[in-house]
């Protein structure tokens, strides 16, 4: 019997050459922009034209790429030997996509689609999923499919979220410091339609907070935030800079709840730019945790996922 993991993610630009790509198929993407084809495509022209020079300057600042490809690689790497599956990541926006894998699992008898994020979203679980079952129809793949939808609440994830959290902490007291925990935005009419997002992120602060406790980990007060808005829409508050603002002068530790893998939201938004911010307006010393990337306790949490799929 041979098995895939499909690991799905949002992707992130190989290259500075890659950027536009990344942008096109993100703006053009349905679960993003819900207009019909031919405005969603003038939208994000615009959309392209407004962000292309400032996104470039970016990706150089991090070397000249998304740093989530080599991430997930390492992920990959430590996932296979802990499997009985040949494991394949699969972004939506840049390399590789799932057409560029189609000749490498046509053979597999069983396909395991896990999403690199844990809480459910239309813009982000159902958009990797429509791309993924979409080629394999194309294709003809006829090997027996199982997903995962969300594990926000899994024993293993919530402890990679505390052990990334105390990693960057190092030996600081705790009790210092304002503990922030930074999801990505989503505009607030997508919730208002039903998304799960927020619920589920909501969620998974009450476990992380719950694991803190039982830890001994006591901060100042933890609290949410939301980044990466775009556009004219409200969305999802409170707005991460209005948050950093509020803690002026405090101690603050940051970390990215709604990423599994560090991106260009956690690399270059919450560490430089943020960081920026929490220097101007007197935050006292600012801290960025990593997410959980290739940690021992995400690799266990994907290994608990793929055993429970297989039953």
């Amino acid at each position: 019997m041979k098995r895939a993991i499909l690991l799905l993610n949002m992707g992130g630009p190989n290259n500075i050459d890659e950027v536009k790509m990344f942008l096109h198929n993100m703006f053009n993407d349905s679960r993003i922009i819900s207009a019909p084809k031919p405005i969603r495509w003038l939208i994000s022209k615009i959309i392209i034209s407004k962000r292309l020079n400032s996104a470039t300057s970016n990706y150089k600042l991090l070397g000249g790429k998304s740093p989530i490809v080599d991430y997930t690689k390492k992920l990959i790497e430590k996932l296979e030997k802990k499997v009985d599956a040949d494991v394949y990541m699969v972004m939506r926006y840049t390399p590789p996509f799932a057409k560029d894998i189609v000749s490498e699992i046509k053979n597999h008898d069983e396909i395991y689609a896990i999403p690199l994020y844990p809480q459910h979203s239309s813009s982000t679980t159902l958009s990797s999923f429509d791309d993924m079952f979409k080629t394999l129809k194309k294709h003809k793949i006829g090997a027996k499919v199982h997903s995962i939808s969300e594990y926000y609440s899994h024993p293993c994830y919530i402890a990679s979220i505390i052990n990334s959290i105390k990693k960057a902490l190092k030996d600081k007291n705790p009790a210092e410091f304002e503990l922030v925990f930074s999801a990505h935005g989503l505009p607030k009419k997508m919730i208002e339609q039903g998304d799960l997002y927020q619920k589920h992120i909501r969620y998974t602060l009450f476990h992380a907070r719950k694991a803190l406790i039982k830890e001994g980990m006591k901060f100042a007060r933890t609290h949410l935030a939301y980044q990466s808005r775009l556009g004219p829409l409200e969305w999802l508050r409170p707005y991460m800079d209005d948050k950093l603002r509020e803690l002026k002068g405090k101690n603050v530790i940051v970390f990215p709840i709604a990423f599994t893998i560090d991106n260009s939201e956690t690399e270059y938004e919450l560490d430089i730019e943020y960081r920026h911010l929490a220097k101007e307006i007197g935050i006292k010393e600012y801290i960025v945790a990593r997410a959980p990337n290739d940690s021992d306790e995400f690799v266990e949490c994907l290994v608990d996922i793929y055993k429970g799929m297989k039953k």
